[in-house]
């Protein structure tokens, strides 16, 4: 099994997309024509943006983030080698500081942003394998 994709659901897919592209540079894989679906370039695993108003249709509930309530219990996170460069630019695409880039005790460095949705965004370098 491997992982292949990770979607969020959101009150607005192109908003959103347009978000990723300014903050973190991403490039968008597709937008579909009815806007209730997009995919984001990653690597091998794809960030998908859903609408929220489709989740009742696949049958379940879903909570919704918002910019002014708590980050959800997940985050999504970017492996970076420059940790300070990708944390101005998400700041200046309009993301929200919660812990600048940090050097941690095993080496790796570390900052986190929410996203133009309120979602919990880590920007990291590699873990070394130690």
């Amino acid at each position: 099994m491997q992982l292949g994709y990770v979607i969020r659901y959101v009150p607005n897919v192109e908003a959103s997309m347009a978000f990723y592209e300014a903050a973190f540079g991403l490039s968008r894989r597709f937008l579909h024509e009815s806007g209730a679906y997009g995919e984001m370039e990653t690597g091998a695993t794809a960030l998908g943006f859903a609408s929220e108003e489709n989740a009742p249709e696949f049958g379940f509930a879903i909570s919704h983030q918002r910019p002014d309530g708590l980050p959800g219990p997940q985050e999504i996170a970017f492996v970076i080698a420059d940790v300070a460069d990708a944390y101005r630019r998400a700041l200046a695409a309009g993301a929200v500081s919660l812990m600048p880039p940090t050097e941690k005790p095993w080496g790796q460095t570390v900052a986190y942003v929410r996203d133009s949705d309120g979602a919990l965004v880590e920007l990291c370098t590699p873990v070394s394998g130690g």
